[in-house]
């Protein structure tokens, strides 16, 4: 056997190094030209549990997700829903479907809710980590407050459901639906007040009515914070019209803005007000999403919808 010299090892080594950092570079800006948050995979199906005129169970909802490539949900419920919440859980692991998102409807003291101490002993007891997709009203006397009052108001309620949640691992996203509570500057100022790292926003296209004008401003504001963002389409007028993905005058480039942002977090569709079956109409928001892709020229997101 022949030993090499030191320095031609060296130079061996070199070679070496200088290949493999060729072929990552090359892997990694291939991965990079062809990610897309649009793609199939990266899709939540949103509001498909009381917006359902079949009414499905745990595991026909996940037999549905299944058929249609969706691998996430986030889940809304109703009171009547509330004993089925370990079920659900139980189905998604089965149909090897990410429980991306719990929502959860709040009042002034989530401390008394039974229902928010119920998704936490679920959510504990099956080790899942998630996200709580949370909305916050009722705090008395909120109109009449000073901005930073009602900043420090709200601030009660939703420290104590990031706190419940921190302590099992889960992130909350505030969730904009409207009043002051939806607005995206009031929600970057409670995430400042808190400075909780598990707190984030979940933000919804089919309660931006009034965000319209201002989106471009505002969205890159949003992103560093931002969990999910919800789609829909939105058609111009007084008042404005939440209609399927594609079929309005706006969300082509409210989506466009999305696509050249730093975002690279998952995408909802909705079915609240789509169709009231609740398969159709996640169908339909695909259908008007890839039609919208192919506007913008998204091919790499196209390929994932063949």
């Amino acid at each position: 056997m022949k030993f090499r010299s030191g320095k031609a090892i060296v130079q061996l080594f070199v070679v070496g190094v200088f290949l493999v950092s060729c072929a990552t570079s090359a892997h990694a800006q291939k991965v990079g030209s062809e990610e897309t948050i649009f793609s199939r995979e990266n899709l939540i199906a949103w509001c498909i549990v009381p917006y359902d005129v079949k009414e499905r169970n745990a595991e026909q909802r996940a037999q549905m997700l299944n058929k249609l490539g969706i691998t996430m949900l986030a889940y809304d419920w109703r009171e009547k829903h509330v004993p089925s919440f370990e079920e659900e859980i139980e189905q998604l692991k089965k149909h090897n479907i990410k429980l991306q998102a719990f929502w959860y409807y709040s009042g002034p003291n989530p401390e008394n809710d039974k229902n928010f101490a119920t998704i936490i002993e679920v959510l504990k007891k099956h080790n899942v980590k998630t996200e709580i997709w949370c909305m916050v009203s009722g705090v008395k006397g909120l109109d009449e407050m000073t901005q930073e009052e009602k900043v420090r108001a709200v601030a009660t309620p939703v420290a104590y459901i990031a706190d419940k949640a921190a302590e099992i691992g889960c992130k909350i996203g505030l969730y904009n639906h409207g009043g002051w509570f939806g607005e995206p500057d009031n929600q970057l100022q409670l995430i400042d007040y808190l400075k909780k790292s598990n707190i984030g926003i979940v933000y919804n296209f089919h309660h931006a009515e009034e965000h319209i004008k201002a989106f471009p401003e505002f969205f890159p504001k949003l992103v560093p914070h931002l969990l999910a963002l919800n789609l829909s389409g939105l058609k111009k007028g007084n008042p404005v019209k939440v209609l399927p993905i594609g079929q309005g005058d706006v969300e082509l480039d409210m989506i466009k803005i999305v696509k050249n942002s730093r975002y690279k977090g998952p995408i909802g569709i909705i079915n609240e007000d789509t169709a009231p079956d609740a398969e159709v109409g996640l169908m339909m928001n695909i259908e008007g999403l890839r039609g919208v892709l192919e506007k913008l020229g998204d091919k790499a997101a196209l390929d994932s919808y063949k």
